[in-house]
């Protein structure tokens, strides 16, 4: 078989694999806890400034 040639057999394998549906998995939602930090009221040139101290770390 060449390669792009039509596969009959190759395509009902994925049209049956496509639609099952696992039902199997762990619906339940993972709770995170922590907190977040927003920096706000930089100027451009000091946030530019932070991330070259950080690169040169």
């Amino acid at each position: 078989m060449s390669m792009g040639a039509y596969d009959d057999e190759e395509h009902e394998r994925r049209e049956r694999k496509n639609s099952e549906v696992d039902a199997d998995f762990d619906d339940e939602r993972t709770n995170y806890h922590g907190s977040i930090e927003y920096d706000s009221g930089e100027s451009t040139e000091e946030l530019l400034d932070q991330f070259e101290q950080i690169k040169s770390e």
